[in-house]
């Protein structure tokens, strides 16, 4: 027996302060609305079953400074260059796991922000204006977290945040803030954005989040 019904998995757990549970069960109902069968983990070991990873057809992955394994971060990786897809947002995808292999899958790592929250800005980059993810979407600005990252020359970036001059900078710097990228035949998805539930409030950050979902999904 076939079925047209697609499955998510969405993997959360880490640090409380980025609210894994509360934020991702937001976007529970849209992948329903969206024919999705999904189902939760808050367990990391859930990396350990590739033949589960390699049955999903999108991981939602919002998991904190964890730990992960060797052998987890092959798993998923295989399942993604298989045509898995992945996505995530802020620290629940690039700040989690010391391990080279997953940086490379996700195509960047977290580094720091500046102190508490502060009013910053998001500019969709005017020659990907329409992809999928941020078509018709216009910059917008945000009062939280603004993330610092190191980032793969291969990621696709969408949406850009600009980081003013200060004691350790003489110019501004602008920094990958959305990118998509492909692994074999599978979607990536990354966000920086979301550090608190209300962050996507913000009705671009919602629009092009659930399109990354969307778009990474098989």
């Amino acid at each position: 027996m076939t079925t047209d019904t697609r499955r998510a998995l969405v993997v959360r757990g880490g640090w409380d302060g980025h609210h894994p549970v509360t934020i991702s069960d937001s976007f529970v109902p849209y992948l329903k609305d969206q024919g999705f069968t999904v189902e939760t983990s808050e367990d990391l070991a859930v990396y350990d079953d590739a033949e589960r990873l390699a049955a999903t057809d999108l991981i939602v992955q919002c998991w904190t400074m964890g730990s992960i394994t060797r052998e987890q971060s092959a798993n998923l990786a295989a399942a993604v260059r298989a045509g898995t897809g992945l996505a995530g947002w802020h620290g629940g995808i690039v700040d989690c796991f010391q391990d080279h292999g997953y940086h490379l899958l996700t195509g960047g790592t977290f580094v720091m922000h500046p102190p508490g929250y502060l009013d910053h800005g998001y500019e969709i980059v005017p020659e990907r204006a329409d992809h999928p993810i941020v078509a018709g979407l216009d910059d917008f600005t945000l009062h939280s977290e603004q993330y610092w990252v190191l980032t793969d020359p291969h990621i696709d970036v969408l949406a850009t945040t600009t980081f003013p001059p200060d004691e350790f900078h003489d110019r501004p710097a602008v920094m990958p803030a959305v990118w998509a990228r492909t692994w074999g035949q599978g979607r990536v998805f990354v966000s920086t954005i979301g550090h608190k539930p209300d962050d996507f409030d913000v009705p671009e950050v919602r629009t092009l989040t659930e399109r990354g979902l969307l778009w990474a999904s098989r």
